[in-house]
């Protein structure tokens, strides 16, 4: 049914047949350890354009083998499972070992066209790396991280992927608000695919252990099986470092501005959640930006500190690339190398940033004074609490010869904001106009280039959270309307004006429709 061809447990060292118990483990990067097996599998929803991908169709989806394979129930034939040791920065701080506490690896898959995939179960049971919890998850985390893999691709995102959302049949104790009042939630696992789920923090922690040998043969066997393009296998050595960092820079620095483009935040940016490759990784507390706020966290426990909100996702992926750039100098004697690869990321992300917002604005190039223009109306934007989705939409329908401000109307939140900010909008706006009259183009090919770049249907928290308190009930239909929804965000989608819609005033303050906890 699939072919597994598991290089990773092949070539790097790990531990077989160890006892499942949490403890320090040292030396290995990976310890073998089986899923725990749930009491009533059940398939609610599934990614056709992955399950493609790995050669799967809908009748082996459905099948009582797969079904059980996704849940944690059986092994697939050729199938390891496995869990990976990593340490991580958290909230700014050294936190040691970490690893898979609730992901499991099935092992890595290699599809038709001979391209190799990873693919992980989490929430499917305890590993030597679980930390306070039982390894499960919550269905209503599986729902987000499910639905996000999938939309985030579609936005024309690097992202982890999502194959199955499977239901567990049993339950799980989570505090959901770190209140004191834990209660038994319906369980859930969904089965992430990837290129590799290898992160910053599989690095870290063999530099902080002083395991520097096998630090070495872990960046030779990634840049070998993982950045093939770059052709350093052959050559590997301390010195050839600096050049795949450089590029671990640039694809983070490429990352992250395309997060700023939709209004994406991450929510929880610690090391042991940044991707090797470059994809967006672990969807935790994750939000779009509904009323735009470059200090907007969506994580509750981010609250205070708001390191990782909106406005700091470039500065802390630097952060966290100098982290990772402090463990290879543990090995690499060129710390000037590395320290001008970190410069990559700044020019990359300039680069990258400047094309976005240019294009989101509808100008065919950056110009001197456009960086103005863009920062008056983000302070206006922040004001007036006006959506930052539906804003972009409607930006596009300007009229450049008679610009009115009641195009935007619509992206206000707030009746008495837009009466006290309605002027110094029109002001910004016929400014706006007098730009784009200077590109001289026809008004399609402006239009047509911004709404490939402003997308018209973003997972919003509180969409979410209908499907999953659909989902809770017993009805998974949510799931599935949503997922074809979030495949073409692009398209204006007849009868989907509810996706689209801004945030409804009930859902301003309502539990998983604005902010949520890192309880999962």
């Amino acid at each position: 049914m699939l072919n597994f061809d598991n290089r990773f447990l092949r070539e790097l060292p790990g531990e077989m047949d160890a006892p499942n118990h949490v403890r320090q483990v040292a030396n290995i990067v990976w310890s073998q350890v089986a899923p725990t097996p749930v009491s009533a599998p059940q398939l609610l929803a599934y990614s056709p354009e992955v399950a493609s991908t790995l050669g799967l169709d809908d009748v082996a989806m459905h099948s009582q083998a797969m079904v059980d394979a996704l849940a944690g129930n059986a092994v697939l034939p050729g199938s390891v499972p496995y869990a990976t040791c990593y340490g991580g920065h958290q909230f700014g701080h050294w936190a040691g070992q970490l690893g898979d506490g609730r992901a499991i690896y099935l092992g890595e898959v290699l599809n038709n066209a001979g391209e190799r995939y990873e693919l992980q179960l989490k929430g499917s049971g305890r590993t030597p790396y679980s930390r306070g919890a039982d390894g499960r998850a919550v269905l209503r985390s599986s729902i987000r991280e499910f639905l996000c893999s999938e939309a985030m691709h579609h936005l024309g995102i690097a992202t982890t992927r999502a194959l199955s959302l499977v239901a567990t049949g049993d339950k799980v104790v989570r505090d959901m608000f770190y209140d004191g009042h834990p209660a038994a939630e319906p369980g859930a696992i969904v089965c992430r695919v990837a290129p590799s789920f290898t992160r910053f923090g599989h690095f870290e922690i063999l530099a902080s252990r002083g395991e520097l040998a096998l630090l070495t043969q872990l960046i030779d066997f990634t840049i070998s099986r993982d950045f093939p393009d770059l052709n350093l296998a052959a050559k590997m050595s301390k010195e050839w470092l600096p050049d795949w960092f450089s590029e671990v820079c640039i694809r983070t620095a490429r990352m992250v501005a395309e997060w700023m483009r939709v209004g994406f935040v991450h929510g929880v940016m610690n090391t042991d959640n940044m991707s090797i490759l470059g994809l967006t990784i672990d969807y935790g507390p994750y939000g779009w930006v509904d009323n735009f706020d470059p200090g907007w966290t969506p994580n509750t426990t981010d609250a205070a500190g708001k390191r990782y909100c909106f406005g700091r996702q470039p500065e802390i992926a630097r952060w966290n690339l100098e982290r990772l750039a402090d463990a290879l100098a543990s090995i690499c004697h060129d710390h000037a190398a590395l320290r001008e690869a970190l410069e990559d990321f700044d020019e990359t992300y300039s680069n990258e940033s400047t094309r976005i917002f240019a294009g989101k604005f509808g100008f065919m190039q950056w110009q001197t004074g456009d960086a103005e223009l863009i920062g008056e109306v983000f302070a206006l934007m922040q004001r007036a609490e006006v959506d930052m989705t539906e804003f972009f939409r409607k930006l596009a329908e300007v009229d450049v010869a008679n610009p009115i401000i009641e195009i935007l109307h619509s992206a206000f939140y707030r009746e008495d904001l837009y009466g006290q900010t309605r002027a110094d909008f029109a002001v910004w706006l016929s400014r706006y106009a007098q730009r784009l009259q200077q590109d001289s183009r026809p008004a399609a090919a402006r239009i047509q280039q911004m709404n490939q770049l402003n997308p018209r249907y973003v997972l919003r928290n509180y969409l979410a959270q209908q499907a999953i308190d659909q989902a809770e009930a017993g009805d998974a239909s949510m799931i599935s309307e949503l997922l074809t929804v979030m495949r073409h965000p692009y398209t204006v989608q007849a009868g989907r004006g509810a996706f689209s819609a801004i945030r409804p005033d009930w859902a301003r303050q309502k539990a998983g429709c604005s902010m949520l906890s890192c309880s999962s």
